[in-house]
């Protein structure tokens, strides 16, 4: 009598020998753009604002499409952590801007009061 692998608590092999068949459960693979848009989050809030939206459109489709693949896709801690960087790096951006262009009508005024 030939027992399988596993079966028996004084076997050294816990698990099927390669070739054997079995069954392999593992983490899913990673979304493909999963890290581009951490990446992307993490340049839109560190060096350029300009990426954020990028990252924030990104990785709210990355994380639907993890949502839907009910578990065949993983890789959304990271698309979280990419959009999010990406909403945190857009408001940045957006706050420079309207402090750019706060400072233009200031100099307008000025300039335009002392002439």
């Amino acid at each position: 009598m030939s027992e399988q692998p596993g079966t028996n608590p004084y076997d050294p092999r816990p698990y099927p020998v390669y070739g054997q068949g079995g069954q392999y459960f593992g983490p899913p693979p990673d979304h493909p753009q999963a890290t581009m848009v951490l990446i992307l989050g993490i340049l839109g809030l560190a060096l350029c604002q300009v990426l954020a939206p990028f990252a924030w459109v990104m990785g709210g489709r990355v994380r639907k499409e993890i949502a839907a693949s009910n578990g065949a896709v993983g890789g959304g801690q990271m698309a979280t952590i990419g959009w999010v960087l990406g909403i945190v790096g857009s408001c940045l951006l957006l706050l420079g801007l309207l402090a750019f262009v706060a400072y233009i009508v200031v100099i307008v005024i000025v300039v335009g009061a002392s002439a």
